[in-house]
């Protein structure tokens, strides 16, 4: 599928942990190398804490600190970007769809002409909740490209929705995998300490991979302004990536 490498971009990641933290630095240096106007969200209400520092992008320094306040104001500097995030979970169609409704740019000199932006959400989420929520706003979008990942402790998958002009374009993780929408799980927010500290088991490999593949996905997109990848499933244990591609061509 083709996409426009010539309009202002806006990517919202919701989820600055595991693979939400790895993925991070590299969409700092991917927008920072693009030749128009690009903003980064990140999302996530949780706090960096010692457990952690195993398999997240974080250090001793960061204990006790917002996630997303981290890894924005860290990595937005280096870059010379500004340090956009959200310091709490989302966890509303409302709050989601403010954040990824498009804003315009005014790109050219003495013209009050708007451009608006791409907008890329990308879910670095543990939790089907955050899913479902996900999947709700994708379907009521007119133009949006929803990147899911999930990993296990040696497994994982990444799955590239497109909407365009106010259909699905490729389906989002909720419609490959259906499961997703049925589950009962909850908000991060609806748990206890002690049900979050039992979140299924990751591994550093696991959300290292997931996020290269996040990156390499944006990269197409941004840098080529085409994406073939529909979704990866991948295998840490055995260094195997199976890779579904496009089809056929989207027209417009």
């Amino acid at each position: 599928m083709k996409y426009p490498t010539n309009v202002p971009v806006k990517v919202v990641m919701l989820g600055a942990g595991g693979t939400g933290g790895h993925a991070a630095p590299h969409i700092y240096r991917l927008l920072y190398a693009l030749n128009r106007p690009a903003r980064f969200v990140i999302c996530d209400g949780d706090i960096v804490e010692a457990k952690n520092l195993v398999r997240q992008n974080f250090a001793p320094a960061d204990l006790g600190e917002n996630k997303a306040r981290v890894l924005a104001e860290r990595y937005a500097t280096v870059f010379g970007m500004e340090a956009e995030y959200v310091p709490h979970f989302i966890e509303s169609s409302e709050d989601l769809m403010e954040l990824i409704t498009p804003s315009g740019w005014e790109l050219e000199k003495y013209s009050s002409r708007q451009t608006l932006e791409m907008v890329i959400l990308l879910g670095c989420v543990d939790n089907n909740k955050s899913r479902q929520l996900c999947h709700q706003v994708f379907c009521r979008s007119k133009d949006l490209i929803y990147i899911d990942s999930g990993n296990g402790e040696f497994s994982g998958q990444i799955v590239c929705g497109v909407r365009r002009n106010g259909r699905t374009a490729f389906k989002p993780i909720g419609s490959v995998h259906p499961e997703m929408l049925k589950s009962r799980d909850r908000f991060p927010s609806e748990l206890s300490c002690a049900e979050a500290a039992a979140s299924d088991p990751q591994s550093i490999a696991a959300n290292i991979t997931a996020a290269t593949a996040i990156v390499d996905m944006l990269y197409n997109i941004l840098a080529h302004g085409e994406n073939l990848v529909r979704q990866s499933d991948f295998s840490t244990k055995s260094l195997r990536m199976q890779t579904i591609l496009e089809k056929r061509r989207y027209a417009a």
